[in-house]
């Protein structure tokens, strides 16, 4: 997982600048839950910077130096940043925090980097050790169902084109992805292609694998956390979770 992170870090903020629809969830979660916040695997600080801004203390842990770094120096430019967030470099699995959380979040496909459940259930432990007695655990998941009903067809396809602001060079991403619908392990190669002034194209491949959750088995594993499910929503917008949703948010408590 960091070895992907710490190879798109670079384009990971111009290729995300527009992500924002879930953020009102996220303010809306943390009025009700509360401070302190852990964002898992929170990059290069999209999320816990909204929170930070609104006044929550936040705390992101992350195991990839070049996100954290960037995360970092934005954090450094603005003092309510500096004043509301702390960085952590560490594996969440075994992380232990000196005080409990009111909220955690995995944002956007997070729980997906674990790919088996061995580990999926070290983490699950380890953040509810970490999560205080009325707080909550939310993940941000894409809906399985939709995605293993949908066909394979291995094509390249153009995600986004985006201006590098470092360097000013269009950089065009695409990515090409197959899923084993054995494993739930989807197998996706990110290729960005960073085209100079002077007309040359300098390509940049990541792989990455990540593994589909499907609710009754996350319903299961939390159980086996000694969690439970208080709510689940099919969108940002918090519309139940159903047949065809886009999302499975899932918000999980002691």
């Amino acid at each position: 997982m960091s070895e992907f992170y710490n190879t798109i870090a670079r384009f990971y903020d111009a290729e995300n600048q527009e992500m924002t629809d879930d953020l009102s969830l996220y303010s809306d979660l943390a009025e009700v839950y509360g401070q302190p916040i852990l964002d898992v695997g929170c990059g290069t600080g999209r999320v816990m910077f909204h929170l930070a801004q609104e006044g929550y203390q936040c705390v992101g842990i992350d195991t990839s130096p070049p996100m954290l770094a960037r995360a970092r120096q934005k954090a450094a430019s603005l003092p309510i940043l500096q004043q509301h967030t702390s960085f952590i470099q560490a594996d969440v699995a075994s992380y232990r925090s000196p005080d409990p959380f009111r909220l955690i979040l995995l944002p956007y496909h997070t729980f997906m980097h674990f790919r088996d459940q061995e580990t999926q259930l070290s983490v699950l432990t380890q953040l509810t050790a970490n999560l205080a007695a009325e707080g909550a655990i939310v993940f941000d998941l894409p809906n399985a169902g939709e995605a293993f009903s949908t066909q394979d067809d291995h094509a390249l396809a153009v995600e986004r084109t985006f201006i590098d602001p470092h360097t000013g060079n269009v950089v065009m991403q695409q990515s090409v992805s197959s899923l084993d619908r054995v494993t739930q392990l989807l197998q996706i190669t990110w290729i960005y292609d960073e085209i100079s002034a002077d007309g040359a194209v300098h390509r940049t491949i990541a792989p990455l694998i990540l593994r589909y959750v499907f609710f009754e088995e996350l319903r299961l594993l939390l159980r086996l956390a000694k969690l439970r499910i208080s709510d689940v929503y099919g969108d940002y917008d918090q519309q139940p979770f159903a047949d065809g949703s886009p999302r499975m948010i899932v918000v999980a408590v002691k």
